[in-house]
């Protein structure tokens, strides 16, 4: 039904979260899984490399090593994240430096490598998660918001320059969601979120799991590229 039986996908920062999710359902989907992950640990049965995706080198290296056990990548699921949160008056130089340099210049990392071998195979797909913050902004969350607003930028120009070439590049931008991101966040806190939200609850990491495997999909989004979609239960609406 979606077309991904056997085909090799690469998903960032795997291990939990909206990144364990996708992993699992494109298993069910019976997808070749490779995912990476700094530690190089997991608990499902994809193949697990070891990278840390600030180092191109080490992605480079993990790309070979996908492809030598698994076959040609078909797609690349840009996941991996952190936060750094604080008010910009207070953000060191550190904290910005290390969010843009996992979130956004990971990205690249995680794709610039491969992109080449997409192009020449003529198929691919490419799926970048962002973050509502990204297009909204938020409050003590400019390093965050700056990252998940670049990869937006990254993935239409993308999309543009691989189009010719039949590789498509989308991004989802998530609303809040239930990750170890959120569980920390005050109860009043998360009260007047949920208050925002017209579904008055935040996302299962399946739910936005669900629209990843819908742009990785040959089938269903075969002429869909350069575009945002948004999985926020109304959020901005």
């Amino acid at each position: 039904m979606f077309g991904l039986k056997d085909k090799v996908i690469v998903v960032t920062g795997g291990n939990r979260g909206i990144g364990r999710a996708v992993v699992e359902r494109l298993e069910k989907l019976d997808a070749k899984v490779a995912y990476i992950n700094l530690d190089g640990e997991g608990s499902t049965s994809s193949f697990q490399v070891k990278a840390d995706v600030t180092s191109y080198i080490q992605m480079e290296v993990a790309f070979k090593k996908i492809e030598a056990e698994l076959g040609s990548i078909y797609g690349v699921v840009c996941n991996a994240g952190i936060t750094r949160d604080g008010f910009y008056h207070k953000t060191t130089s550190d904290q910005w430096s290390e969010v843009i340099d996992v979130n956004l210049n990971g990205a690249y990392n995680s794709t610039r490598p491969i992109i080449e071998n997409l192009y020449i195979r003529k198929e691919g797909s490419i799926v970048f998660v962002s973050s509502i913050v990204g297009e909204n902004g938020n409050i003590g969350q400019v390093n965050y918001a700056a990252s998940k607003a670049g990869l937006i930028g990254l993935s239409k120009s993308l999309a543009k320059e691989g189009a010719r070439n039949n590789v498509r590049s989308n991004v989802i931008a998530p609303g809040f969601t239930e990750t170890s991101m959120t569980e920390t966040l005050p109860e009043k806190v998360a009260e007047k979120i949920y208050n925002a939200i017209p579904l008055g609850r935040f996302a299962k990491p399946e739910e936005i799991a669900w629209s990843v495997v819908y742009l990785l999909s040959p089938v269903m989004s075969s002429f869909i590229t350069g575009e945002v979609i948004r999985v926020n239960g109304g959020h901005l609406m």
